[in-house]
């Protein structure tokens, strides 16, 4: 297929279960008072963990999408997912029926999944005996279910997958389910990413990796990017879609457009389980790779929304990253951090900051890198500290990084006729 041969996809419908927010309006509005969505777990007993703070999403209410037979039936990473994907269905007023079904796909991505099942359900099978485990067990805890269940629940018949790249997970779907759209096995797609890993065992797990904050005593100051006194990521949970049409068919529908997706660039360090390419050089080839594949020029580029996980390795790193893709113009645009207000959702951060790239390329505005107040001397760029801020957003980038060397980096722009 050349590059005269693919359609062209814009971004017609988007939702958000977040943090700092349980609707795109209430998250966009999150991040620009740059809220933080950072506190206490309450999810479950933290006192003996050495990491006793989470990114939860409050008062998340999943009947308002699911009647109680059906939500009692999903983990909560998939209640997240299918309540992001309705919402954002609606926001786009898109209609699947008879018609269209077979053309609408779902993609959504998880680094983790049922693990609150699965841990859960390990407990009674230790306590009561294998014959009193659930029988929904398997069904709830596999990643794909996010996937499978939103497609039974809006009847969408395409393609239909899961990404689980760990933390670039969200990122990978929205860019797979590009490509099926660019390349024409889809006219729509609802993609994105979901996470519920706020669970003892996910945070066992991470502090076990010296990858976690243990600010517990002020937590809303513990997550912050590129700062130098950050000593590691804030989890957080929730999920972030997109549904992406091919632009013949939203214009055909009258459908309200945010943004055009333009590129997709991925790579692998093949370097580490969990450690990044010194420099940043496989990260930079994601940016470069899709400036390439959207046909832009690093000086065309305005916003960057940063993985910026506030770990001492990922933000020098991506620091590097950005300044090797863009050279000079690297210094002339912004960056910024939106896991300082909702912590690091692992698979569902590329989600929701896919949906934050996009409202910034709609609003002309960004979002600010909140808890910025001694920037690490190796992060030297402008990381719109503590403040949003209006300014041109015709061209924006969203990087995701993953535990086994997975890089991804999206862009979008502003659509035109």
């Amino acid at each position: 297929m050349t590059t005269f041969d693919r359609k062209r996809v814009v971004v017609t419908g988007l939702g958000a279960i977040t943090p700092i927010g349980n609707t795109v309006a209430e998250y966009w509005d999150g991040l620009m008072s740059g809220r933080n969505g950072i506190g206490p777990i309450t999810l479950f007993d933290a006192s003996r963990h050495a990491c006793r703070i989470a990114g939860e999403v409050k008062a998340f209410d999943a009947h308002l999408y699911l009647d109680r037979k059906e939500a009692k039936r999903m983990d909560r990473f998939a209640q997240f997912a299918v309540a992001a994907s309705k919402q954002a269905l609606a926001d786009a007023q898109f209609v699947i029926n008879d018609l269209n079904a077979e053309q609408v796909g779902v993609l959504i991505g998880t680094g983790i999944g049922g693990l609150k099942v699965l841990e859960d359900q390990q407990e009674v099978n230790l306590t009561k005996g294998p014959d009193r485990c659930s029988p929904f067990m398997i069904p709830m805890m596999i990643a794909n279910m996010a996937a499978g269940l939103t497609a039974i629940h809006l009847g969408a018949k395409g393609p239909n997958s899961c990404t689980v790249t760990a933390c670039a997970a969200g990122s990978n779907a929205i860019g797979d389910a590009f490509r099926l759209v660019q390349q024409g096995y889809a006219q729509a797609m609802i993609c994105g990413g979901a996470e519920a890993a706020v669970t003892p065992l996910s945070v066992a797990g991470f502090v076990a990796c010296k990858a976690m904050s243990s600010r517990n005593d002020d937590p809303t100051h513990a997550s912050r990017p590129f700062d130098k006194d950050r000593d590691g990521f804030v989890l957080g949970e929730g999920s972030g879609i997109l549904v992406i049409e091919e632009l013949e068919h939203a214009l055909a529908r009258n459908a309200r457009i945010y943004a055009e997706i333009v590129g997709y660039g991925m790579t692998c360090d093949a370097y580490h389980v969990t450690g990044q390419t010194p420099g940043g050089e496989d990260a930079a080839r994601a940016i470069r790779l899709a400036l390439k594949d959207a046909g832009l020029t690093p000086e065309q580029v305005n916003y960057i929304n940063a993985h910026g996980t506030s770990t001492p390795i990922n933000d020098p790193n991506e620091t590097m990253a950005i300044k090797k893709a863009l050279g000079d113009h690297a210094y002339q645009l912004t960056v910024s951090s939106t896991k300082s207000m909702t912590g690091h959702l692992l698979g569902g951060s590329g989600g929701i900051e896919g949906v934050a790239t996009v409202m910034a390329v709609a609003n002309d505005r960004v979002p600010p890198t909140i808890n910025l107040v001694a920037p690490d001397p190796d992060c030297d760029l402008d990381y719109v500290p503590n403040q949003s801020r209006a300014q041109t957003v015709d061209v924006a980038l969203s990087n995701s990084f993953g535990f086994g060397g997975h890089n991804v980096t999206l862009a979008f722009k502003k659509y035109v006729g």
